[in-house]
């Protein structure tokens, strides 16, 4: 289990770096919108930061245009859940 939530931040920060990236944003320019330290923003995005509040989270995804989703643990995404993912790419 400690391994999956590993996997789960590494995969968030890269989501994270992607959408940023698209926006032509900095990781200075971003954490200066977001109210975080640039430090904690790139730890983020490589899923090495060891806590940071849902609030920042969330505050980064509005401004890059992303929403987070909480799943029951061990739940198979839906055909649904698929189609939508493939939308935002």
């Amino acid at each position: 289990m400690f391994n999956i939530q590993i996997m789960d931040m590494i995969e968030i920060g890269s989501r994270l770096r992607s959408a940023r990236q698209a926006r032509g944003l900095t990781q200075d320019e971003l954490a200066r919108l977001a109210g975080v330290g640039r430090t904690s923003l790139s730890q983020l995005e490589n899923g090495s930061i060891g806590e940071i509040g849902i609030r920042k989270v969330l505050r980064i995804c509005a401004l890059l245009g992303l929403e987070l989703q909480v799943m029951p643990e061990g739940r198979l995404p839906t055909l649904d859940d698929l189609l939508a993912e493939r939308g935002r790419r």
